[in-house]
């Protein structure tokens, strides 16, 4: 059997100190592999140097300091958690991708709260639209020890892949509950409201149905609320521990292939976005 592995983007950031921290807890609970990957160039910002063998060595010197405090990190949120650093020549975004491959899942920073600047910034952007596995999202200050996680149910194809991993999620955190959320804009022109409310719960009841199966020790709520969908997951985020999204669509442009409501969410949540891809 495969052990699970974890793959982390470090840069020496506090959001990448808060991706190490909240990963490395994750791999505990998983019992995984956790492997945290910087990616560099043979460069030192705002430094110049005379000759290559003093670069070559003050860059070694930075991603090697980068690296041993992530492990440190690493250690001290997740004692005994099996930790390996890594260093690779190139930019983060294929760095990481590559690094990817056939993980289980790949966390990476966003941008601090309260920065002038958008949440999301380009890296975990792309990591977000085109990692080949799962991709947890985490900002500095992001609530983690809620005790609850959320799900959002749509009618898009993947969504039991994602009501599945919002399951796993749960089981692996010690009496934790799982919110299902249905949120809609309006109902059908002409509709009964409380016949289409019915139909929405009945369809949420029917997606988390075979994983209430497999975990019956999970508590389930399940919500059908009239408002942007986006809005609303942002709302119920910020008392959870986590919240689970599907993957969105294939298309080339990462704006379309993540969808509006999942870039908001990745912007305005108030707990680590895992967005949910089926294992390859």
């Amino acid at each position: 059997m495969t052990t699970p592995r974890i793959v982390v983007g470090v840069n020496g950031s506090t959001t990448s100190t808060a991706a190490v921290r909240w990963a490395a807890v994750e791999a505990q609970l998983r019992d995984a592999d956790l492997h945290l990957v910087v990616a560099h160039r043979w460069q030192v910002p705002g430094k110049r140097f005379t000759s290559r063998s003093d670069l070559l060595r003050a860059t070694g010197e930075r991603v090697t300091a980068h690296l041993d405090a992530a492990v440190h990190q690493a250690r001290s949120a997740a004692a005994g958690v099996r930790v390996q650093g890594f260093a690779v020549v190139g930019d983060p975004v294929p760095v990481l991708l590559e690094a990817a491959t056939d993980a289980d899942l790949l966390v990476v920073g966003g941008r601090d709260r309260g920065t002038p600047e958008p949440m999301l910034g380009p890296v975990a952007s792309q990591i977000a639209a085109y990692a080949p596995c799962s991709v947890a999202v985490v900002r500095d200050g992001f609530r983690a020890d809620g005790n609850t996680v959320v799900v959002g149910i749509d009618d898009s194809p993947a969504t039991a892949a994602t009501v599945g991993a919002a399951f796993e999620e749960a089981a692996l955190r010690q009496s934790a509950t799982l919110l299902a959320v249905s949120a809609y804009t309006a109902a059908p022109p002409g509709s009964d409201l409380r016949v289409f409310e019915a139909g929405l719960h009945r369809r949420i009841g029917e997606e988390v149905a075979p994983w209430r199966d497999k975990y019956p020790q999970i508590p389930v709520v399940c919500e059908v609320i009239n408002g942007n969908p986006g809005a609303v997951l942002v709302e119920r985020s910020q008392r959870a521990g986590l919240l689970v999204v599907g993957a969105g669509s294939g298309r080339d442009f990462e704006g379309l292939r993540l969808g509006p409501i999942r870039l908001h969410l990745l912007h305005h949540a108030g707990c680590p976005v895992l967005i949910a891809r089926a294992a390859r």
